[in-house]
Order: C-alpha cells, then structure tokens, then sequence
C-alpha cells in the first residue's frame, strides 16, 4: 500500500488517428477517421491511461495548460487535480476541447490511483452492479441495407445484444421516407423482442420528429436520441411529451450547468453522459447525482471501455453504448478489451485499474502526434 503522499511524476499523450472501414454518416456529417487521444500519468512504476476521441489539438492543451497543474500533486487526490485543471482552462474556455482534454487526463488519473491501490477501478469508485448492459450502436446512413443488415444480424443474432440503434435524418431531414424505410428494415432484421433505438444528431425540426415516431408507432421505437438539436432544450421537451419513445440527450455536455438545465427543463427521459467529453469520471459522478436527483437515468455515450468502471458504480445507470468505431478501435488497441455478448459487459475485477493495457506497437502506425 502506498504511503499518504505519492506525486504525479509525468503526464504524457499521444494522438492516434484510425481510418473507418468505409464511409459513415449520421444525419448532419460524414467521416472516414476517428483520432483517439491518450493520455498516461505516471507515478512511480505505476502507470494510469485515460482517453478521448477528439482532435489531436485536445493533446495538445494536455501539454500547454494542464500536464503542469497536475504533476506533483499527489495521485490519491484525483479530485484536487481535476478541480485545479478546471481553473487552468478558464481563460481557454471549459467547454469543447478543453474539456476532453480534462477527460483524458481525468480518467488517466482515476486509472493510476486505481492501480496504486493494486485494486480494479470499478472497486475503487464502489460497484453497484456486477455489469453493465450495453446497446450496439452504428447503422450508419451511409450503410446499404446489406452492410446495415450484416451488422444488426451480428449484434441481435450472434452477439445476442437485446438493442440496437440505427443512425436517421439523412442529411439534415431531407429523405424521410428512406428514414421510415430503415427503421421498418431494422425492425424486420432484428425481429420482435428487440428494442430499436434511432438517433437523428439533431437533424429534424421538432416538428418533423413527432412526424417520424408516429409515423413508426407500429414498429415500437424505444429510444430517439436527439430528434433535434441538443441546444434545443423547447424543442426537445415538446418531442418528449407527444411521443411514445424516450427522449434522449446530453452527448455534447461539457459541464455540469448544461446538464443541470437539461434536466430542470424536463428535455429528456434519460440523460446521456460522455467520460470522454463532459470532465472525465470525477465529472460523470456529480453528472450522474444531478439526474438522479430528477429522477433520470443516465446512458454512457460511446467510447465503452472508458466508461464501465464508472457505470457499474452508478445506480441509476441505464446503460452503455457499444458504438461500432469505438469498440472496434478499443478492440484494436488495448489488450483486455471485452466481447459484449449477451448484452452486458462485466469488468474482471481480479484486474487492477481499468483491466487494459495498451498495445503500443498495434498503434505505432496509427499515430500523428
């Protein structure tokens, strides 16, 4: 067991930039990489990892504005060093870049105390569940319905996960029709029992969305993700009461007073929350009492190895989402990434810290800084 006072000694990062395996789209933008920047704080012999997938720009401020605040302060004292990386970015701006880049360092440091301790992470923070039930998630508007079919037919029929979401509001809301039309083939493909999930990136006025689930109200929609702008908090609410489906939001909160309003407004069913983007862990635990407080669940958006320790230890967790390129890039990367079969992931608590190491050498030839 470490003594009272074990200093930070260094915080490092690195940017890794992977190509998609063809194409992807949502409803607003289209993209062939996705840039994973890592971040390593080391104590000792002890070494912890945190991530986020944003530019290598967040890297960058990792170096400039917050490795410096950190280092030397005592790695047991996560919190302080968070609450003293927020001071750092005032000038800067929280939100945005800033913010992952506290979410790297954030969940890096959460994984050194962790592995100080000699304990796994989900220990640490204090587990409420054994395992933490997961959705897939991609059906990209860029997919054909061969490629959607093969990767519904994957999740439902050979990784038995009991949901799925498919991406709609093709370009900006523009083709309706062929959104109705994919939702009806995903329904058909994963059959009766599974839940169906659609998430539009805020492509649909709000109106146009009430038009969409109702028009789907036969194939029993669970989840619509962001009918309209997030920002939109009216918007939002007014889909939320004439639909059936839960309402979600909350993928692009930096902090906690833009998620404190989505759920004082009443925008949203369940909250979303990103380790990646809102303030890394330490953020995830006062985001998640926020909801609870409103009675709302939380979903962790994408990236989700990063999320698990944290997830099963929150209560009110509802559940994770298995997003095709951040699962596959995990996959990739780190040794000890788990297979969601079934549904759920469960982290090996025999595993100190977050349970994976990273593979440098897989990743030397994905690296840009």
């Amino acid at each position: 067991m470490p003594g009272v006072d074990v200093p930070v000694d260094d915080v490092s990062w690195a940017a890794y930039r992977m190509p998609t395996e063809g194409a992807e789209a949502d409803g607003t933008i289209t993209w062939n990489a996705t840039t994973m920047v890592l971040v390593r704080a080391r104590a000792g012999a002890a070494v912890g990892t945190g991530w986020t997938y944003a530019p290598s720009s967040a890297g960058t401020l990792v170096g400039e504005m917050l490795a410096a605040v950190v280092t030397g302060r005592c790695a047991l004292d996560v919190p302080g060093a968070y609450h003293a990386m927020q001071r750092a970015v005032r000038n800067a701006g929280r939100p945005g870049i800033a913010a992952t880049a506290i979410s790297a360092v954030d969940t890096a440091l959460w994984d050194l105390k962790a592995r100080l301790l000699q304990v796994r992470l989900a220990r640490l923070i204090g587990t409420v569940r054994d395992e933490a039930p997961i959705y897939g998630s991609g059906g990209f508007t860029s997919y054909d319905d061969s490629r959607l079919t093969r990767q519904l037919e994957h999740w439902v029929h050979q990784l038995r996960i009991p949901r799925v979401k498919i991406k709609i509001a093709e370009s900006w809301g523009t083709a309706v029709d062929r959104d109705l039309a994919r939702i009806r083939h995903t329904r058909q493909v994963v059959g009766a029992d599974a839940e169906l999930y659609v998430d539009a990136n805020g492509g649909y006025t709000h109106k146009q969305a009430i038009r969409v689930a109702h028009a789907a109200t036969d194939l029993d929609l669970r989840w619509f993700e962001e009918p309209v702008s997030s920002d939109d908090l009216d918007g939002l609410r007014r889909v939320r009461d004439a639909i059936a489906a839960d309402v979600t939001a909350g993928e692009y909160g930096y902090d906690l007073d833009y998620f404190r309003r989505m759920c004082a407004t009443g925008a949203v069913d369940c909250l979303q929350v990103d380790v990646s983007r809102c303030g890394g862990i330490t953020e995830w635990q006062r985001v998640a009492a926020v909801a609870a407080a409103h009675n709302l669940q939380v979903s962790g958006h994408c990236a989700p190895h990063l999320h698990l320790d944290a997830a099963v230890a929150t209560a009110n967790l509802r559940h994770l989402e298995w997003f095709h390129d951040h699962a596959r890039i995990e996959s990739m990367l780190f040794e000890g990434a788990l297979t969601p079969e079934g549904g759920t992931l469960r982290p090996d608590l025999s595993l100190p810290g977050n349970g994976l190491v990273f593979r440098d050498a897989d990743a030397a030839q994905y690296r840009v800084a």
